[in-house]
């Protein structure tokens, strides 16, 4: 079995590139999705979540949730995560594409490690409003 990893990090943005030194570098971090209009495709997710201070073989899994807390939006694969030593880290990046959001409020996001919920948190979805002077019915691009 072994010993249960904290979760040291676990954010929302739009998008991760890797440098050759193997750092990631998150782009756009975010914690509200804004659309003009509901239901809203929103194109990708990427999120990032960082696990350290544990050993072992365990599974990572990672869901969103509707405002009900129990439609599900989105739901990651199970993701192997392997720490060999407690001073161990262990990042897992997954991306979710055309995500729809049905409607605005606050969705969950919610890690799970081997089925165990390690880490809940909001996610505020919002009905845009149009810019000042814009036609009524059109939104800025």
């Amino acid at each position: 079995m072994g010993m249960a990893p904290n979760l040291q990090a676990s954010l929302m943005c739009d998008d991760v590139r890797q440098e050759r030194s193997g750092k990631f570098i998150l782009i756009g971090l975010f914690d509200v999705i804004a659309g003009p209009s509901f239901p809203l495709r929103y194109p990708q997710l990427f999120l990032v979540n960082r696990w350290c201070s544990g050993e072992g073989e365990f599974t990572q899994q990672t869901r969103i949730l509707a405002p009900d807390q129990s439609t599900l939006v989105a739901q990651g694969k199970p993701i192997p995560l392997r720490l060999p030593s407690p001073e161990a880290s262990a990042t897992h990046i997954e991306v979710f594409l055309n995500l729809e959001f049905r409607a605005p409020g606050v969705h969950w996001v919610e890690i799970l490690l081997d089925d165990d919920l390690a880490l809940r948190y909001p996610l505020r979805v919002a009905q845009a409003r149009p810019a000042a002077g814009a036609p009524p019915g059109e939104t800025p691009h």
